[in-house]
């Protein structure tokens, strides 16, 4: 039996920094990766491969919407994924070297077999040249999660896929109806719509993006409808079945009908913790499959700690990332360093266009009883949002009518994800929305719109 300080199962975002903060501590750490490829779900089946395929489409419906600039694009309809994919076996090869430079010189030993545990120290990981017991102070579940499947849902190679097996579709359908409109129902609607399929999506809450700023979500609603997507909300579904080759019924609790060639069902994701043989360390997830910890990551049991989407909310690589790092930090008690998150979290979400968020909604304070205000600028009123042709775009700073401190920023448009920063840096820091009405920002920048809408916030007041 070998014995490591540490030991981290998963090495998707989460466990590559659970491992590499450990080994700064001095520890001695190995990471275990039950695929023959580390980089978890993130970088071989969902963040890294829809980016890609966001930004093809991003380029091609660029190309069929600015007439101005005299070019002209036809997509053809036999077109394969793959070869609209084609620089992703590329990011993925270079982020794979790059994460696995980082094991070597930090000496994190990879270990590739499943991972199951024997008691609160012990785990027994079987390989392809057989198992070997592995002891360690702490172990770190980092496993990640995987789409849900319901038993009543017929998924299939050729008709039904979750957002795993979509990325295998072997030709783009004309029609395509999306089950579930969270986060991946909305960006993968958006993607498909881009490349000029048309969308129907179903979800039974009564608006989109429940968690995120109405005004914003309604915005996006307004632009995604605008491509060709159509909604179905508040609407539950029935019944799905394949009638013909290229006919997927999927019959909703009202009586409407989506007739589509193909089907993607989005709604929810599962923990990957059946395998683990949680029983032996007494540790029970939910019915999901996902684990309950403290502030400190740790589980029911003192000496294994859990982080990433195997936790739930918010199943964010950026967040997956921080609990890593903190969960080491914790269990050397390394000071300098809180249990919690002390800052504002940032949302991104990939939908064409983006939307980003961080800090406080109306809704939200308004349920508190904060007095508000709030300053809206859109991207047809800063020069950068004309010349690249983003009018309908948005920046929206909510602050504190008496205090004037920074309460929320929520953005849709080009490059939400990139703009929310400037906000998130402020608003951690406890700033007020003046720091925005006396900056100066280049010019001409999307920034610029932050200035904008602080000066219409600030003349309500």
């Amino acid at each position: 039996m070998r014995y490591f300080d540490v030991l981290v199962i998963g090495s998707g975002p989460g466990g590559q920094k659970a491992a590499i903060q450990a080994a700064k501590l001095g520890k001695k750490v190995a990471i275990i990766e039950r695929n023959q490829y580390i980089g978890g779900a993130g970088l071989h089946s969902g963040t890294l491969p829809s980016k890609t395929l966001r930004e093809t489409a991003l380029f091609l419906a660029g190309f069929k919407q600015r007439a101005i600039f005299g070019f002209q694009f036809t997509l053809g309809r036999d077109i394969t994924l793959s070869e609209l994919m084609h620089r992703k076996s590329e990011v993925i090869r270079k982020q794979m070297e790059l994460i696995i430079d980082q094991f070597s010189r930090n000496n994190v030993e990879i270990i590739y077999g499943e991972a199951s545990f024997i008691d609160n120290k012990t785990l027994l990981v079987k390989g392809a040249e057989g198992g070997e017991e592995l002891c360690s102070d702490i172990i770190v579940i980092a496993c990640g999660s995987r789409p849900a499947r319901p038993q009543d849902v017929p998924f299939d190679k050729d008709h039904i896929y979750d957002s795993d097996s979509i990325l295998g579709l072997d030709k783009l359908p004309d029609t395509l109806t999306i089950i579930g409109a969270g986060v991946i129902g909305c960006e993968y609607a958006c993607i498909f719509a881009a490349l000029g399929i048309k969308i129907t999506l179903v979800d039974r809450k009564p608006r989109l993006l429940s968690f995120a700023d109405a005004e914003i979500t309604e915005s996006l609603m307004y632009l995604m409808r605008q491509s060709g997507i159509t909604f179905r909300l508040n609407e539950e579904v029935v019944n799905i079945r394949v009638e013909r080759p290229d006919r997927v019924i999927t019959r909703l609790k009202s009586g409407k009908v989506a007739v589509s060639e193909k089907l993607l069902y989005t709604m929810g994701r599962v923990g990957n913790t059946d395998r683990l043989n949680l029983e032996a360390v007494k540790i029970k997830p939910n019915e999901r499959g996902l684990l309950t910890v403290n502030e400190s990551f740790q589980t029911t049991a003192e000496t294994i700690y859990a982080i990433g989407d195997v936790i739930g909310f918010p199943s964010l690589a950026s967040a997956s990332m921080e609990q890593g790092r903190r969960a080491i930090c914790n269990a050397f008690q390394k000071e300098g360093l809180t249990c919690e998150f002390t800052g504002h979290l940032p949302f991104g979400i990939y939908t064409i266009p983006e939307v980003s968020m961080v800090g406080e909604n109306e809704e939200g304070l308004t349920g508190k009883g904060v007095a508000y205000e709030v300053g809206c600028a859109y991207f047809k009123e800063v020069a950068r949002g004309q010349i690249i042709g983003d009018v309908s775009g948005m920046v929206k700073l909510i602050f504190d009518r008496s205090s004037r401190r920074l309460l929320g920023v929520h953005i849709v448009g080009e490059r939400a994800s990139e703009l929310i920063h400037i906000g998130q840096a402020i608003l951690n820091y406890g700033g007020t929305v003046d720091y925005f009405k006396d900056a100066v920002f280049n010019y001409p920048t999307l920034s610029d719109a932050y200035k904008e809408a602080a000066l219409n916030g600030l003349n309500k007041l």
